[in-house]
């Protein structure tokens, strides 16, 4: 079950709010990128970027003379999917459908050479699943420059919004169109590097993901 605290509590919509944490698990697998709440210098900055999770972790990684990463103190994380404008009846009840996840917590820089990799590892795949095997792992060099933190999911909530709209009773009777405006995401063609030599094809790891097959 996810954690319930003041601050993962939903006090409006509750009944939005998802309990399991195989939902928090889907929403930030379905996910490419969060936005990182913290708190520089005495302002708030929320910076999008991209991420990846092993088991009950979260892993981002930014330069190391990044202002966000180096902040310390908690941080908030959010993942949210938009999948449909919710048209009512009256203005008033217009909404959204959507899935999103909200993490609280400290972030551990993580030191450790091979946890280092395994988070980079975990980022690149959540990107770009079966890049970091096809690809030159990074360097000593790169390393140095590259900060990797590790944020715990132990306190964190999910929300849900589904279905047509919620009209109040006396205006079902309106003559004005109402219902779901469906939102999907989906990949293109994929494009080629100019610098690739000619006839290089698309992986199949790439075009696996239902892009279209190419080649250069």
């Amino acid at each position: 079950m996810l954690s319930s605290t003041p601050r993962t509590a939903l006090r409006r919509g509750s009944a939005r709010a998802r309990t399991d944490r195989s939902e928090l698990y889907a929403v930030l697998d379905a996910g490419l990128i969060c936005h990182v709440g913290v708190v520089v210098d005495g302002s708030p900055m929320v910076v999008p970027t991209g991420y990846g999770r092993i088991g009950d972790t979260l892993y981002l990684h930014g330069s190391t003379g990044s202002a966000s990463l180096r902040a310390g103190g908690e941080i908030c994380v959010t993942v949210t999917h938009l999948d449909g404008i919710v048209l009512a009846r009256s203005a008033f009840h217009h909404s959204v459908n959507y899935r999103s996840a909200m993490i609280y917590g400290t972030p551990r820089t993580v030191e450790d050479p091979q946890e280092r990799l395994a988070g980079l590892r975990a980022i690149t795949e959540n990107l770009a699943p079966g890049q970091w095997e096809a690809t030159r792992p990074p360097d000593r060099k790169e390393l140095a420059a590259t900060a990797v933190v590790a944020l715990s999911l132990a306190e964190a909530s999910v929300k849900v919004r589904q279905g047509p709209p919620k009209d109040d009773e006396e205006d079902y009777a309106l003559p004005v169109w109402a219902g779901v405006l469906p939102l999907r995401v989906t990949w293109g063609a994929p494009e080629p590097d100019p610098a690739l030599p000619p006839g290089t094809p698309v992986p199949a790891h790439i075009t696996g993901r239902g892009m279209p097959d190419a080649t250069v």
